[in-house]
């Protein structure tokens, strides 16, 4: 059968019914050749099993009657899951071993990792309880436990949309942006999560908002703010929370999750908000119209992204410094400079305010705000995405 046993993350298992009687390595023999080509080198099961992604085949036979063979194929699988799945259907069209019509059927695709955290979830609550001690282990066991909480992520609804085993159960849902999103909450312990799947609010999710408190939680960009238009058109949503600007709920801390959820606004106060925001955008245009930013400069933001570097400019634009975005705030200090602006592939921090404030900074463009207490009446500042 070649190849190696390897930790695999899958078990394929199907079924076997021949019309003959053959032996183990008619039906190896017939697995490799009869898929042989099939999806391509890639996915060519001697090529898998010789690089170990594929582990070794088991084979059980069971003779019945006097012409008849049955028995079970276990695959293990260290591919991904869409590859996994289509190695198993690959399997299925299987239809001939030595002579005889064939026929297999996979009865289900076992994710070891999951069944292994169980057992390991188990036992570690034995070892509690004989221990006496919930200290260091309990830290343990809450990290096995949110790797348990991601595999329960569910299909619901028509739309098969994904979302946590409490949907159903619960007064309150988290409505979300995507799958990976629903994994995280998982994670961390909220079982009332399900996804959008997209920038289209499905029936679902309508639906859902009609008989459940709902509360939306987006992105901290500009699809986030989309999301939230496009379901406060055909949703009843009651409550909106936002991950921190410039960032994702898939990647936010437990801590984080709860600050936002805890920061959430009822729709009329994030409209009032929003109202606000607007105003801010107008100043923010009139400003930019103000200062006249030159093509030859805009096209400076472009070639600073992703390089960490700053630039000083004078009036009319002229250019005093380029230099490591590290070496702004000491240079702004220490030197003798008359700057009117600043551009940098950076965060705009307090810190860096206060520092060109001192200077009379006019305006200062960056990647993105960070948190911002106080800015001088004279000073704008303004973000790559607000120029472009």
């Amino acid at each position: 059968m070649g190849g190696y046993t390897l930790p695999a993350k899958y078990l394929i298992q199907a079924t076997l019914e021949i019309d003959g009687i053959v032996e183990k390595t008619d039906v190896i023999g017939a697995l490799f050749g009869q898929t042989e080509g099939l999806l391509g080198d890639e996915l060519d099961l001697r090529e898998l099993q010789r690089m170990g992604r594929i582990g070794r085949i088991e084979i059980k036979l069971e003779k019945k009657g006097a012409n008849k063979t049955s028995g079970k194929i276990i695959i293990p699988s260290n591919l991904d899951r869409v590859e996994t799945a289509v190695i198993a259907a690959a399997i299925e069209t299987v239809d001939k071993i030595g002579p005889y019509n064939a026929r297999i059927k996979i009865q289900r695709i076992e994710d070891t990792r999951k069944e292994k955290i169980k057992r390991i979830i188990e036992r570690a609550k034995d070892i509690l309880l004989s221990w006496g001690e919930e200290t260091e282990t309990r830290e343990l066991l809450e990290n096995v436990m949110r790797e348990v909480r991601t595999a329960e992520v569910v299909k619901y609804g028509e739309d098969g949309l994904p979302a946590g085993p409490d949907i159903d159960k619960a007064d309150t849902i988290i409505i979300v942006e995507g799958r990976a999103d629903v994994i995280n909450l998982l994670r961390h312990g909220y079982r009332n999560v399900i996804a959008i799947g997209g920038a289209n609010i499905s029936k679902t999710i309508v639906e859902l908002s009609k008989r459940k408190k709902t509360i939306l939680f987006v992105d901290g960009d500009r699809g986030g703010e989309l999301i939230i238009k496009n379901a406060l058109a055909i949703a009843d949503i009651d409550y909106i929370a936002k991950a921190p600007p410039g960032r994702e709920v898939e990647e936010l801390t437990g801590k984080e999750i709860a600050k936002a959820l805890h920061n959430k606004l009822s729709v009329s106060e994030y409209l009032e908000l929003t109202d606000k925001d607007k105003k801010a955008k107008s100043d923010l245009r009139e400003a930019k119209t103000t200062f006249q930013i030159p093509d030859v400069v805009k096209k400076k933001f472009g070639e600073l992204r992703g390089t960490l570097e700053a630039i000083i400019y004078g009036d009319e634009w002229k250019e005093l410094r380029h230099l490591p975005v590290k070496d702004l705030v000491k240079t702004l200090l220490d030197e003798d400079l008359h700057p009117m602006a600043i551009v940098f592939d950076g965060i705009i921090t307090q810190r860096l305010v206060d520092a060109a404030s001192n200077k009379n900074v006019k305006i200062i463009i960056g990647v993105r705000k960070g948190d911002i207490a106080r800015v001088p009446k004279n000073m704008t500042l303004l973000t790559f995405e607000d120029i472009a």
